[in-house]
C-alpha cells in the first residue's frame, strides 16, 4: 500500500483501512480468476467462490481496523443494527462478477465508508488491472498503478458528451437519453468503479444508468472518487444519494458527470426518467 505521504485528512486511518480491504479483497478473489464456477443469486445475479473469499477479507480487514463500525456488504447477511450507527462501512466484495467470469479485467473490490447517511471515502481496487482509486472528503482523488499515487483532475465535460454505460446490463432508456443528449455510441464497461473512473480520467464525460436496481455499495467507493476529481454525482432526479437505508437501494439510479456538466445533462436526463419510469418527484 503506497498512500500519498502528506497524508489525508481526518480520514487517514479510515482511507488506509479501505485501501488495504480493497486489496486484500483482490488478493483474495484471484486465485479464482479463471476457474470460478457461478451460481445464481435470488433475483438471478451470479455468485461465484471469489465474491465470497473477496467478502471474508475485505470484512474481516474492518472489523479488525474499526470493531465499533457498522458493516454492509453485497455479500454478507443485512442486520438493522447498521440503521442506529452513524458509521457504515459499505462493500462490493466483486463488482462485476460477469466481468470476472468473462476474465476482461473490468471487475473491482469497492470498499466505502458512509457517515450519517453520505459517502465520505472509498477505495476502488481492479486487480487484474493493477489498478487502484481512492479518495477522501476533502483530501482529493488518487490513482496508483505501481508507480505511486497520480492525483486525479477531472477534466471539464464535453458537449455532446461521451457517455460510458454498462456492459452487462443495457437499458431500453438509455438510447433515450443518449439521443437526448446527442451523445454518440456509449462505451461499455464493467464494473461501476470503472464507469466512474473512466470519467475521472477523462475517457468519458457522463456515466448515466437509469435502473432501479443499483444498491448502495454499487455506488459508495466510486462517488467519493468522483466528487474528489471535482466531477458530480447524483441520482436521475438530480438529487443526491444517501446511504445506510433501511433498503439500500439507489432507487433512481445513477448520474456521474465531468466538471461543468451536469446540470446541463441533468436538464435532458431527468424528463426522460420521469417520463420512462412513470416518476413525478
Amino acid at each position: 500500500m503506497n498512500l500519498h505521504r502528506n497524508g489525508h485528512g481526518p480520514w487517514a486511518a479510515e482511507l488506509r483501512a479501505a485501501v488495504l480491504a480493497a486489496r486484500l479483497g483482490g488478493e483474495a478473489a484471484m486465485p479464482f480468476y479463471g476457474r470460478a464456477v457461478a451460481t445464481a443469486k435470488e433475483g438471478g445475479s451470479p455468485v461465484t467462490d471469489a465474491d465470497h473469499a473477496s467478502n471474508r477479507a475485505v470484512v474481516q480487514a474492518l472489523r479488525a481496523a474499526f470493531p465499533a463500525d457498522a458493516v454492509l456488504s453485497e455479500e454478507s447477511a443485512d442486520t438493522p443494527e447498521r440503521l442506529r450507527a452513524a458509521r457504515v462501512w459499505i462493500v462490493d466484495p466483486l463488482d462485476g462478477t460477469r466481468e470476472f467470469l468473462a476474465r476482461n479485467g473490468e471487475f473491482a473490490v469497492m470498499v466505502g465508508l458512509a457517515m450519517d447517511g453520505r459517502a465520505v471515502l472509498g477505495a476502488v481496487f481492479l486487480p487484474a488491472l493493477e489498478t487502484l482509486y481512492y479518495a477522501a472528503e476533502g483530501a482529493g482523488a488518487w490513482a496508483e498503478r505501481g508507480n505511486g499515487p497520480l492525483r486525479l483532475q477531472a477534466r471539464t465535460g464535453r458537449t455532446p458528451p461521451r457517455l460510458v454505460g454498462s456492459r452487462s446490463h443495457p437499458d431500453p432508456l438509455l438510447a433515450a437519453i443518449q439521443a437526448g443528449l446527442g451523445a454518440g455510441e456509449v462505451q461499455p464497461a464493467g464494473s461501476v468503479g470503472l464507469k466512474c473512473a473512466r470519467v475521472v480520467e477523462g475517457h468519458s464525460d457522463l456515466y448515466v444508468h437509469p435502473v432501479p436496481y443499483l444498491r448502495e455499495w454499487d455506488t459508495c467507493a466510486p462517488e467519493v472518487v468522483v466528487r474528489e476529481a471535482g466531477g458530480t454525482v447524483t441520482d436521475c432526479l438530480g438529487a443526491p444519494l444517501r446511504y445506510n437505508k433501511p433498503d439500500p437501494v439507489q432507487p433512481h439510479g445513477i448520474v456521474a458527470a465531468a466538471p461543468g456538466l451536469s446540470e446541463a445533462a441533468l436538464a435532458v436526463i431527468t424528463p426522460l426518467y420521469t417520463d420512462g419510469r412513470g416518476e413525478r418527484g
